[in-house]
């Protein structure tokens, strides 16, 4: 995904379609002098539909698509003919997207699964005819309802990645080199802070033709649950991978104070993200030789497993696989 085809957050504004109103008709036929109601039923509004889409990663197809209107249905008839529904507008979208109110933020619903199909804006019911009031002591009646208005609303999407494993460093922590030798994204590189501003994704071959999929996070800073540096746009994307795979490089001034403080900003954000399975991975880690990572190992945090890398030179590359792979089936 490059960086200027990555949409993240759109908004929509929505109008499903109105209810077409009963009908209020009588049988007319040359031997029928007093026919009685025969008004068919309105139509109902067009639903707005978000559709999920495994083939989808990004809402930019959406980004300039600004208002959607469903259609409107049609009215009820005589000879007891009810009105067409109106047309449904079906929005195809990422695995992961969350719909939200604009006014109040909350959560309408979240899109998981392929196929997964739910109504964001619902039309408006149709109105009955008149052929369903008559009764023993009214049989003509002469009304109908009228059908139900559609709705008007503003609505927000984003989208959270779905991914096995979620990268998690400071900007310039070898995150997005690391995607780059294990899978086949192109993730930009260099070195300067911030190269990564949008989430890539890589599918990361295993062992026996076996696969899982890595996320690398854009980087962030102390303060980015406040909304520092990139803050909330990329924090959210780390709450639907499974294991957080923490990347701190080797010649950080405190490897154990960096991850604290990565802890830290992820707590702050959302506490149920500890919940998730850690790894740390020290990064650059072909500048140390054996002696030197064997002292590096008594000062690495506790309660977390960790592995030395050098994605350069690939060095501890399969293990680290290994590691992941167990943690996700663990």
């Amino acid at each position: 995904m490059g960086n200027s085809n990555f949409i993240d957050h759109v908004r929509l504004y929505c109008r499903s379609g109105n209810g077409g109103a009963g009908g209020l008709s009588f049988r007319r036929e040359k031997h029928v002098p007093l026919g009685g109601p025969d008004g068919g039923n309105g139509g109902r509004g067009g639903h707005v539909i978000l559709k999920g889409s495994s083939q989808l990663w990004t809402l930019l197809h959406l980004r300039y698509r600004k208002h959607v209107f469903a259609d409107n249905g049609q009215n009820g008839s005589g000879h007891g003919s009810s009105g067409s529904d109106g047309k449904d507008i079906i929005l195809e979208v990422p695995l992961g997207t969350v719909a939200r109110d604009t006014e109040t933020g909350e959560v309408i619903f979240e899109i998981t699964a392929d196929g997964e199909e739910r109504i964001l804006a619902k039309g408006g019911r149709g109105g009955l005819g008149n052929s369903n009031f008559a009764t023993s002591t009214n049989q003509a009646p002469r009304y109908a309802q009228p059908g139900e208005p559609g709705v008007d609303q503003q609505n927000i999407l984003e989208l959270k990645l779905l991914a096995d494993v979620g990268l998690v460093g400071f900007p310039n922590a070898g995150k997005s080199t690391l995607l780059s030798v294990v899978s086949a994204a192109k993730p930009e590189i260099a070195d300067y802070p911030f190269t990564t501003l949008v989430p890539n994704l890589g599918v990361v071959s295993y062992r026996d033709h076996k696969s899982f999929v890595m996320a690398d996070i854009p980087g962030i800073i102390e303060g980015a649950a406040d909304g520092k540096g990139l803050g909330l746009r990329f924090l959210r994307h780390i709450e639907r991978n499974s294991i957080l795979l923490f990347m701190v490089p080797a010649d950080a001034d405190d490897i154990a104070g960096e991850y604290e403080i990565l802890l830290a900003e992820l707590r702050k954000y959302n506490p149920e993200l500890l919940d998730k399975r850690r790894l740390l991975a020290i990064s650059k880690s072909d500048m140390l030789d054996d002696e030197m990572i064997e002292e590096m190992k008594a000062l690495l945090p506790e309660g977390v497993s960790a592995l030395f890398i050098s994605s350069v030179v690939n060095q501890g590359i399969t293990e680290l696989k290994d590691e992941i792979w167990k943690a996700i089936n663990s």
